[in-house]
């Protein structure tokens, strides 16, 4: 008795290590809305793995670099160090946070240089008199590139990774491979996580019943790219974007299954935590991601 009793405890511990090593993680986008609650409540939950605050969406052709955080805090008021006592309480139950910069229509070209060292002094590892989130040490850079310019996003990558592993660099590219704005960055092997955007986007995202076209669009990307792991990315409801949203039955019975077999395969994306709040995605996935 004791011998069946030790073999089926064993057998138990083995299938509980096998499926936390290939557990999927969640990663959120956090700073767009001022209803969503604070970042430190947001970390609270225990749902996300990476928190990425949104956005810096100014910076470039000499602009002085601008964070905005919606109605959460005033930059130009030195609001926003206050959410450095927040992202250590996130860093300390051992979730990343990291910063977005945000390229879409109307960004300049960047001199990857310039903004790399503004980046480490001001957010990552460096020192800065003027640190807008205050003194917090980010764990990295997401590159949320929608428009504007496709130049120089991988010098910035590797001038980044140039201070260390421990800054970790993101993307989070729309789904049509190769990403219009991106794409040759991401071919740089220097991205550690990779999200990609299966929403807005029509030929490569799931519609009800149909999972050919995301299938094949995730197929074309964790072999074309050298990231370490690649992302689904979400709209966290129906709301949270204009086509893509995937009901969580439909997630977990359909899309999962498909896309956990890879060994690329790191978890789900979610835009946005306001919208998570509302409908309590992340909450009805999280036990199958």
């Amino acid at each position: 008795m004791k011998s069946a009793i030790s073999v089926t405890f064993l057998c138990l511990v083995l299938l509980a290590l096998a499926n936390g090593s290939y557990a999927g993680q969640i990663v959120i986008y956090w700073g767009q809305n001022g209803n969503e609650g604070t970042l430190s409540e947001a970390c609270a939950t225990g749902n996300y793995d990476y928190v990425i605050i949104a956005f810096l969406p100014t910076f470039g052709k000499g602009q002085t670099p601008m964070i905005n955080l919606a109605g959460h805090c005033d930059p130009l008021k030195n609001e926003c160090t206050g959410l450095s006592s927040d992202i250590t309480f996130c860093q300390a139950k051992g979730i990343k946070v990291l910063l977005s910069l945000r390229g879409d229509t109307g960004s300049y070209p960047i001199d990857a240089s310039e903004a790399a060292t503004y980046l480490w002094n001001n957010f990552l590892g460096g020192e800065s008199s003027s640190r807008p989130l205050g003194p917090a040490v980010l764990d990295g850079i997401d590159f949320d590139i929608e428009g504007g310019s496709n130049q120089h996003w991988g010098d910035l990558a590797r001038l980044l990774k140039g201070y260390g592993k421990q800054v970790n660099i993101t993307a989070a590219p729309q789904c049509p491979f190769p990403d219009a704005w991106i794409g040759n960055a991401l071919t740089t092997g220097l991205f550690d996580y990779v999200w990609i955007q299966f929403y807005n986007n029509p030929p490569c995202q799931y519609t009800s019943g149909a999972i050919s076209n995301l299938e094949n669009a995730w197929k074309q990307w964790i072999t074309g790219i050298p990231a370490n792991k690649i992302f689904l990315g979400l709209p966290a409801s129906s709301e949270a974007a204009g086509s893509g949203f995937i009901p969580s039955a439909d997630l977990i019975s359909e899309v999962l299954p498909a896309i956990k077999g890879s060994s690329k395969y790191g978890g789900v994306m979610l835009w946005s935590r306001y919208y998570d709040v509302q409908s309590g995605y992340s909450s009805s996935i999280k036990s199958y991601v």
